[in-house]
C-alpha cells in the first residue's frame, strides 16, 4: 500500500466549483501543512471556470487536480505485495516461494512487469499427480538450469540455460539390454554410475544424461559427450529420488492460468471489487496499474483493512452538492459560510460555519488565530475569493468581516486598488465567447431539494446587460437539457449583472413561474423576470424560492 496515500487528507469543495470553493481549498490545505505532520492536498470535483483560471494565473497557483469520486479504491487498502515471478521458473521453486511466505497463489509476470497469469498451489499439485506422459518435460521446453536448482546438481558438459525441447524421461540403472532397447535419440537418461550405461545413451544420441549418487564422470564420457552435444548433469540424489524430483523441475507456464482472470487495477472502485469477488471462487485477486504492470494480490481478507478517504469539505455542506461518493468517505472537518445542509457524519467532526460572505474570510480568520504567517500567494488567492463571492463587497451577504479581510489581504498580496482587480476577474469569467452552452449554466451550479421536488440555480455574472443578453439567447433552450440530465423538477438561471445589481431570472418546469412570481411579486418580461437589487443566489433568491415552493406544495395538498 502507498503509505503516503494513507496518510493524506483531501481538501474538496463542491462539484461545481466556483473561485471561494478552489481558493479555500488550495489555502485550508497550506494552513494544514504549517499545523500538522499528516499531508493535505487540495482537490476539485468539478471543471474550474475561467473567472478562477484567470486567478490561478495571476498569482502563479496550480490548479488542484480533479477527484470525481471519494469511494475508497483499491490503492487505499493495505493490499500485499507478493513478488511477481517469471513463467520460466520451476514448479519446485513456485512452491518454495509460495511456502516461505505463506501464499497460496503466485503472479506471473514478463522481464517488462507486465501481469502473464498465475498459478495456484493447487495447480502445482494436480500437474504432479496427473504426470504419465514422460515426454512432459520436453513439451513444457524445460531450462536445464531448473533440473540444476531441482536436483541440487552440477552441470559437466553442456549449457545450463538451454532447453530439454526434444525426447522421453528414461531411467536406464541395471539393465542394459533394456537400455539398449528403449533409449532413443535426444531422450533424458538417469543414469547411476555403470560408464557401460552412460556409453550406451550416448551411443543412442541422448540429448541429456543425469548421473546420480554424486559419481565421478570419467574424462571419456566428458569428451565424448562434448562431442556429441549431451548434456551431463550431476547430482547427488539416488535414481529414484531424481525421478520423483525431475518432473518438479518443469516451467511453471505448463501450468499456469492464463484465460479469463479476474484481476482489478489500482483506481478501482471497492464497491465493484466486492460485487467480482463475491462471484469468484478463487482466493486471491493480481492488481495492476494503468499501463498493465503488475502491482500486487488481494483477497477478500484485505478489504477488512481498507482505509476511507480522508476529506474536508469546504463551502458546502449539502450532500447533492459534495463530490460523489462522499457518503463512503470519512469527513474530518466542515469549514463553509452557507446554511446547514443535509450532510451527516457516523462521528462529531470539525464543523465551522459562520454568517459570512465568503469561506477564504473564514479560513483568513484561521490563518491569524494559528499565528500562521500568510505569503503573498495565499494573501492574493483568498482576497480574490472573497471579491468574486460578494461581488466586490456588493452582495447583501457581505460583512465588514469580509471587507476588512480582503483589505488585509490584499496588502499582502501587493493587488493595488481592488476595484482593478474584481474588474479583471469578472471581465475574464464573463467571457462566454470560447465556452460551450453547458460550461455557461455548469460553472457555478448547485441543486437544493424541497420535499419531493429537485431543482437547480445557476448563476451567471457578467460585467454588463449586453454580455448577458448575448448569453441568454444561448442557455434559454438549454434549461430542457439541464432538467433531463440532472433529473429536476425546475431549473433557475441567474444572469447576473454585477455593476448595476441587478439580476434576471430566467426558469423552466413545472410550478417554477409561479414560484417566482410568489417569491417576487414579479410578472415575466421578455421570457424572464427582472429582479433589482437582488445578486446573492445563497441570502436573496434561494430562501425566497424554498419558502414559495413549500407554500406552492402545500397548497396542492402535499
Amino acid at each position: 500500500m502507498d503509505f503516503e496515500q494513507e496518510k493524506t487528507v483531501w481538501v474538496i469543495g463542491h462539484r461545481n466549483p466556483d473561485t471561494d470553493s478552489i481558493c479555500a481549498a488550495i489555502a485550508y490545505a497550506d494552513l494544514q501543512n504549517h499545523l500538522s505532520e499528516t499531508k493535505y492536498e487540495p482537490k476539485r470535483a468539478g471543471n474550474l471556470n475561467e473567472e478562477t483560471k484567470y486567478v490561478l494565473r495571476k498569482f502563479k497557483a496550480k490548479a488542484p487536480d480533479y477527484v470525481d469520486d471519494v469511494r475508497t479504491q483499491v490503492k487505499d487498502i493495505a493490499f500485499r505485495r507478493t513478488i511477481g515471478v517469471s513463467s520460466s521458473i520451476s514448479l519446485k521453486r513456485a512452491w518454495e516461494i509460495m511456502t516461505t511466505s505463506n501464499v497460496v497463489t503466485l503472479p506471473i509476470i514478463d522481464d517488462h512487469n507486465e501481469f502473464t497469469g498465475l498459478i495456484v498451489n493447487n495447480d502445482i499439485a494436480e500437474s504432479l499427480m496427473d504426470v504419465l506422459d514422460t515426454k512432459i518435460l520436453a513439451e513444457a521446453r524445460t531450462p536445464y538450469q531448473n533440473m540444476i536448482e531441482t536436483l541440487n546438481g552440477t552441470i559437466l558438459v553442456g549449457n545450463a540455460h538451454g532447453l530439454f525441447i526434444t525426447g522421453k524421461v528414461i531411467v536406464a540403472a541395471d539393465s542394459l539390454p533394456m537400455a539398449e532397447e528403449n533409449i532413443e535419440k535426444d531422450d533424458l537418461v538417469i543414469l547411476s554410475d555403470r560408464e557401460s550405461m552412460q556409453k550406451c545413451a550416448l551411443k543412442h544420441n541422448a540429448s541429456c544424461m543425469v548421473i546420480c549418487g554424486g559419481t565421478q564422470v570419467s574424462k571419456d564420457i566428458i569428451a565424448e559427450a562434448q562431442d556429441k552435444e549431451c548434456v551431463i548433469i550431476s547430482t547427488p540424489y539416488d535414481t529414484f529420488t531424481v525421478s520423483r524430483l525431475l518432473m518438479q523441475s518443469m516451467p511453471i507456464k505448463q501450468c499456469m492460468r492464463r484465460r479469463n482472470l479476474k484481476k482489478f487495477d489500482i483506481e478501482d472502485y471497492v464497491d465493484d471489487v466486492k460485487e467480482v469477488m463475491s462471484k469468484a471462487r478463487h482466493r486471491d485477486f493480481p492488481i495492476l496499474d494503468h499501463d498493465g504492470n503488475y502491482v500486487g494480490m488481494i483477497s477478500r481478507r484485505n478489504l477488512l483493512n481498507m482505509q476511507k478517504k480522508r476529506v474536508v469539505l469546504v463551502d458546502h455542506n449539502e450532500r447533492q452538492q459534495a463530490v460523489h461518493g462522499i457518503d463512503n468517505a470519512d469527513i474530518l472537518g466542515i469549514i463553509d459560510h452557507h446554511k446547514i445542509g443535509s450532510l451527516e457524519t457516523p462521528v462529531p467532526v470539525m464543523f465551522r460555519n459562520q454568517p459570512v460572505g465568503c469561506t477564504s474570510t473564514i479560513i483568513y480568520q484561521m490563518y491569524q488565530e494559528n499565528g500562521v504567517e500568510i505569503s503573498k500567494q495565499i494573501a492574493g488567492l483568498l482576497c480574490s475569493a472573497i471579491i468574486s463571492d460578494t461581488l466586490l463587497f456588493r452582495s447583501p451577504t457581505c460583512t465588514e468581516l469580509d471587507k476588512m479581510a480582503a483589505t488585509n489581504l490584499a496588502k499582502i498580496a501587493e493587488i493595488g486598488l481592488l476595484e482593478r482587480h474584481a474588474a479583471e476577474m469578472f471581465r475574464a469569467g464573463s467571457n462566454f465567447k470560447s465556452k460551450t452552452t453547458e460550461e455557461i449554466c455548469y460553472q457555478d451550479f448547485k441543486t437544493f431539494t424541497v420535499g419531493e421536488i429537485q431543482f437547480g440555480v445557476a448563476q451567471i455574472s457578467a460585467m454588463g446587460r449586453n454580455e448577458l443578453d448575448e448569453v441568454k439567447e444561448r442557455v434559454l433552450p438549454y434549461q430542457t437539457t439541464m432538467m433531463e440530465e440532472r433529473g429536476l423538477n425546475m431549473v433557475f438561471i441567474m444572469l447576473t449583472d454585477i455593476f448595476n445589481e441587478s439580476t434576471e431570472l430566467i426558469c423552466m418546469g413545472e410550478g417554477a413561474d409561479q414560484a417566482v412570481e410568489r417569491a417576487f411579486h414579479k410578472q415575466k418580461l421578455n421570457q424572464g423576470y427582472r429582479l433589482r437589487g437582488v445578486v446573492s443566489r445563497k441570502k436573496q433568491l434561494i430562501p425566497e424560492l424554498l419558502d414559495a415552493i413549500q407554500q406552492n406544495l402545500f397548497g396542492q395538498g402535499v
